[in-house]
């Protein structure tokens, strides 16, 4: 967990406080990445660049504002930044599937000079809630399978049910995740539905 005592040690140049934050946040920030750039070593670039960046300007971390949404809004407006480059540098580039205007309401929506949680708090507050509101045994295979990062032979094997009972499990979570963020961010649901397909 992401505290206040680990927001000071980072802010103070603590190396071994960023190995923590790494292994806390980074799978997260890959696929958050992913929903932009399908490139997974560009993905890994980006991210690995967003982590040296919050190093050099560690002095900036406030230690009562949360470090992770931080790093998800560098990763978010590294990503638009390179499709917004791709698209100035090839005049045949297409966003495939996403939405121009809504990938511009994503990186303008933290500007807006309001005092009020970023878009990444507000998603990731829904986001909690939604897996807490799950039926437990869909909330227990997806926390093991896509929050823990657990193979689903495994979960199946340590809850004793099949693997195919595994697999309806998470889909079923998908779907209730997926009509919870879309009905609370509706701006969002390109975004929602790739995230949850």
């Amino acid at each position: 967990m992401i505290d206040q005592s680990l927001n000071r040690d980072l802010k103070n140049g603590d190396a071994s406080s960023y190995d923590v934050l790494y292994s806390l946040t980074a799978d997260r920030l890959k696929n958050y990445c992913k929903i932009f750039i399908k490139d997974h070593v560009l993905v890994e670039d980006l991210v690995q660049n967003a982590y040296v960046r919050l190093w050099e300007k560690r002095a900036l971390i406030k230690p009562d504002r949360s470090v992770e949404s931080l790093l998800f809004t560098m990763i978010r407006n590294q990503c638009l930044n390179h499709i917004r480059d791709q698209k100035l540098l090839a005049e045949s580039f297409s966003l495939d599937e996403y939405s121009w205007s809504e990938l511009q309401h994503l990186y303008q929506i933290d500007f807006s000079g309001k005092e009020e949680s970023t878009l990444e708090e507000q998603l990731f507050e829904a986001l909690k809630n939604a897996i807490d509101q799950l039926p437990e045994r869909q909330n227990q295979i997806l926390i093991k399978c896509k929050i823990e990062g657990r193979r689903q032979q495994e979960v199946a094997d340590e809850l004793g049910i099949s693997l195919k009972a595994v697999e309806k499990n998470l889909a079923k979570a998908r779907i209730h995740l997926r009509q919870d963020l879309i009905a609370r961010f509706p701006e969002l649901s390109l975004l929602i539905l790739m995230l949850f397909r």
